[in-house]
């Protein structure tokens, strides 16, 4: 099993290195944050930009992956990001893996002055988003006329990229998905998949949120099948009820059904102060020294 750790982008960075190299010395596997303009209950509270928080962490650590959880269309263009991503993993060494979602319905839909879209809307606005990506992060030929696509949603004419990727054959896409056609879509295009339990998952009990998460695993296997292609499997442990670093014990627990249902992959949050993922660092340091 490998694990993860997501850090917000709230701190001023003479405080948030320490987390970032943190996080590799303590033996995590990844090290994430989140791709959001501002988000939920933390709207009126300090946050900063994905890449230059990424690229700053890729210059503080050495071998832990780097990661976007999740980046979406709701405010992105996949020929702008793509520069930035391919440039970030220039930087990093080929250690970035981008985490991709449809995006929810929240800030971010609506800060540029968007208009509400239904959920056949958002899907087909994420693949667009999404096999843009895939194509603009491969290697361009020598010689080419650039990349170039026109869809319902994203046009590139003769985009240009930074030259042969880091990492081969490009920076993997995560899907992150709950539906039926975001882990179909994830099984035949992505490198892996993210949840955070499943469309039908009870976020008010723990073993429901555990229901949920096996649902999904279920139709993650029938995707597999039918893409006839493995996917690597990661879950966000703090989706459900119960915050994973509340202790020790519910950490491994948590880790323990995780792995009976085939995940690769889980991810934690840093713990807050207060708040939403509020809890004890002492209780991180203690998971870590077990790994």
């Amino acid at each position: 099993m490998r694990h993860g750790i997501v850090l917000l982008p709230q701190q001023p960075w003479r405080e948030a290195r320490r987390l970032w190299s943190s996080a590799e010395g303590l033996g995590f596997d990844s090290a994430w944050t989140y791709d959001h303009l501002s988000w939920r209950s933390l709207a009126d509270e300090p946050w900063g930009a994905t890449i230059p928080t990424l690229v700053a962490a890729a210059t503080v650590t050495t071998d832990i992956r780097l990661g976007t959880f999740v980046a979406s269309p709701n405010f992105r263009h996949p020929v702008t990001f793509a520069k930035d991503v391919a440039t970030l993993d220039d930087i990093s060494g080929g250690r970035v893996q981008l985490g991709l979602g449809s995006g929810g319905t929240g800030f971010d839909a609506t800060v540029l002055d968007q208009r509400m879209l239904t959920p056949g809307e958002r899907h087909r606005r994420f693949v667009e988003f999404a096999d843009g990506l895939d194509a603009l992060l491969r290697f361009e030929p020598p010689g080419s006329d650039g990349i170039s696509f026109k869809g319902e949603w994203f046009t590139a004419n003769k985009a240009r990229m930074v030259g042969t990727p880091a990492q081969s054959p490009r920076v993997p896409l995560l899907i992150a998905a709950d539906g039926p056609k975001g882990i179909r879509y994830a099984a035949e295009r992505g490198d892996g998949w993210i949840t955070l339990g499943g469309r039908s998952r009870d976020e008010s009990s723990r073993d429901g949120w555990w229901r949920g998460v096996a649902e999904a695993v279920e139709l993650s296997r029938d995707a597999e099948e039918a893409a006839g292609r493995p996917l690597q499997r990661y879950l966000n442990l703090d989706s459900g009820a119960q915050f994973a670093l509340e202790s020790v014990d519910a950490y491994q627990d948590a880790e323990g059904r995780a792995a009976e249902l085939g995940f690769d992959e889980v991810i934690v949050h840093w713990p807050r102060r207060e708040g939403v993922y509020a809890g004890d660092e002492e209780v991180l340091f203690e998971v870590a020294s077990r790994f």
